[in-house]
């Protein structure tokens, strides 16, 4: 079968092929109103222009005007059908044998964008985050840290997608400065604890669901349909403030530590176009109760990278290599643990994978990790770094490379700025 190809040029190494076409909010001019677009190769097709020329007529996206929203929340909750249908639609006008945008000039000046020109907004409305703590390894690496070898992963873990509530609000976009935190925190050796911006300021290598359809209050959503519920992933960094997360986490757990900032790529990469990339997940011992046994347990083989760019450097280092294949507890199986005892979830909801390290020290997933909480030193560029200090540039990245194409969200980017005097 011949690989699909678009009309408009697109470098093999792109994220943004026609086979990808991620979902995000933009805007064309300083002064323009957000709207929907997906990537394509160096552009954005501006959804609201192909949706106002009547484009989108299949049977459930006709005279809908889901893409004539400020966000993405009225699409996400339409649900698979409708999001294959776009798909299908998109991929049909994008494709180098159709006409119907290919040679109507005035509509091609009008909806393609280049992305060099863009201002990329969050894509959705965030009512809620959650963070999960799915990958053995780095709860493992946590657990001997903080703990030691007896008991470095507690029982429940190996029973249960363990997570926490985090804070919606303070979830921004890719590019957005990371304001260093101030908080309590507790040196070792001294009886009381200290005030102050954080000496340990940590990044997080995640993913992260973005909820489609949601479910009503009382009616769990089962892990076998679990998948219908989630519209893509992006990429996620949870920067922690490692001194006062230590300090404050007994007995209710993560709290000013972890909300300070949670920072997600604009692109929504849809499960339809990961599919080709989906692999068995990795064997749960025990096996996990009847509620959370899926007929088929899968992860997607996506690398991710961490790059950090020290203060007044060019260039940057690659400090992490992992893969979303590590997680233990699936994406699925999050969700329908979220939603067990009821708890309604809503479109646009945002649930993180957690920290996704690998079994390699060469891949896990922060700072905490890789440093060993503060006793090793990573080289960036010849500099010593422990944990990040003001001006460093973060950087998250993931992909997957099928047969003549790379499916990828871009970047996740953050730079840490020093608390307002």
């Amino acid at each position: 079968m011949a690989l699909l190809q678009s009309f408009i040029q697109v470098n093999p190494d792109s994220h943004f092929p026609i086979q990808n076409l991620p979902y995000g909010i933009f805007k064309p001019q300083p002064s323009s109103s957000p709207r929907p677009g997906v990537a394509i190769g160096e552009f954005v097709l501006d959804l609201s222009e192909i949706s106002s020329a009547g484009l989108f007529n299949g049977p459930l996206l006709n005279n809908s005007d889901c893409f004539l929203q400020l966000n993405l929340n009225k699409f996400v909750s339409l649900g698979r059908p409708a999001w294959k249908e776009a798909r299908a639609t998109l991929q049909k006008l994008l494709s180098s044998s159709e006409p119907t945008l290919r040679d109507n000039a005035v509509l091609r000046q009008k909806s393609l964008v280049p992305l060099s020109q863009v201002e990329m907004l969050l894509p959705v409305v965030v009512g809620d985050y959650t963070d999960f703590f799915s990958s053995l390894h780095h709860t493992k690496n946590c657990g001997l840290i903080f703990r030691g070898p007896q008991t470095p992963v507690l029982e429940n873990w190996y029973h249960l997608p363990v997570a926490y509530h985090g804070r919606a609000s303070s979830v921004v976009v890719s590019g957005t400065d990371v304001v260093r935190p101030r908080g309590q925190a507790h040196p070792a050796g001294n009886p009381s604890p200290y005030f102050g911006p954080t000496l340990k300021l940590d990044f997080e290598l995640e993913m992260a669901s973005i909820v489609g359809p949601g479910n009503e209050l009382g009616k769990p959503v089962d892990v076998n349909n679990a998948e219908d519920h989630i519209f893509g992933l992006v990429l996620l960094n949870d920067w922690s403030a490692r001194d006062i997360q230590a300090w404050e986490y007994v007995p209710l757990g993560p709290f000013l530590g972890k909300n300070f900032a949670t920072t997600i790529s604009p692109w929504i990469v849809t499960l339809d176009a990961l599919e080709p990339f989906a692999c068995e997940a990795p064997k749960q011992d025990p096996p996990p109760l009847p509620y959370l046994a899926e007929k088929v347990s899968k992860n997607y083989d996506l690398s991710l990278e961490v790059h950090i760019k020290p203060v007044n450097h060019k260039d940057s280092s690659i400090v992490t290599r992992s893969n979303l294949k590590h997680l233990y507890w699936t994406l699925t199986q999050q969700l329908a643990h979220h939603t067990i005892n009821g708890c309604n979830l809503r479109p646009g909801d945002v649930l993180g994978t957690g920290t996704i390290s690998g079994p390699e020290p060469e891949s896990r997933g922060c700072l905490l990790e890789l440093t060993w909480n503060g006793q090793n030193s990573l080289s960036l560029n010849g500099l010593d770094r422990k944990f990040l200090e003001d001006g460093d540039e973060v950087t998250l990245t993931g992909y997957s490379k099928g047969d003549g194409y790379t499916i990828g969200f871009g970047t996740c980017t953050g730079k840490i700025v020093p608390p307002a005097p």
